[in-house]
């Protein structure tokens, strides 16, 4: 009873009292700025760590993502939608093709996707295919972004090393130009691709840390 009606809540006052305390800054790109505008569907590409600095941005965005099956994952799904975004549950282990399916009609509403996409497992920032297969079914453009904070948590017993930025931390998440839409010709396994982005998203963590010094 108490887990699944009253720790959601609890969660929720939590974090949100918590979170408004950041100071945030959002450095994009002019042409994130104009597919935004035009309304083109765009899937947010980022390592896993940087949930919790991500999901403030939720509303601003209007953010889907795909959430674990598991009960911290419940938990982050009730966060996620009192934020007005929306949720995908499954993982590459459960319930992953139906989460990214239900993720691309998510994005066919309106909504702009969130990927970690080193997950859900590791290795740590290794790119995995699921980000390529969702930008050819949704027909999205991928932007790499970055999160770093002045101060904060770091969850080490964690195998992603989640950092949660402390009270009154400043806070930059960086996002880079745009990837044109993946196609049917385009290998979603191509180790290339994912070595490109894997750069492009720590270029883009760097710039978040080096406007912070």
């Amino acid at each position: 009873m108490f887990r699944r009606l009253l720790l959601p809540w609890l969660v929720w006052f939590f974090y949100r009292a918590w979170t408004l305390t950041w100071r945030v800054t959002r450095i994009e790109h002019p042409a994130l700025l104009e597919a935004l505008e035009k309304g083109d569907p765009v899937i947010f590409a980022h390592w896993h760590g940087d949930e919790l600095c991500i999901v403030p941005l939720v509303t601003h965005y209007r953010i889907a993502t795909m959430t674990s099956t598991s009960k911290d994952g419940a938990l982050i799904d009730f966060v996620i939608r009192r934020l007005g975004g929306a949720t995908s549950r499954g993982s590459s282990t459960r319930g992953g093709v139906g989460a990214l399916k239900g993720l691309v009609r998510l994005m066919g509403q309106g909504y702009r996707a969130s990927m970690a996409v080193d997950g859900p497992k590791g290795p740590l920032h290794k790119v995995k295919p699921g980000v390529f297969e969702l930008s050819r079914l949704a027909r999205a453009k991928i932007v790499p972004m970055g999160a770093c904070a002045s101060n904060a948590i770091i969850f080490h017993k964690s195998w992603n090393k989640a950092h949660l930025p402390k009270p009154f931390s400043r806070l930059t998440v960086t996002f880079g130009e745009p990837w044109p839409v993946l196609t049917r010709d385009d290998d979603a396994k191509d180790p290339a691709l994912a070595d490109r982005l894997a750069i492009e998203i720590a270029k883009a963590c760097k710039e978040s840390e080096e406007h912070l010094r």
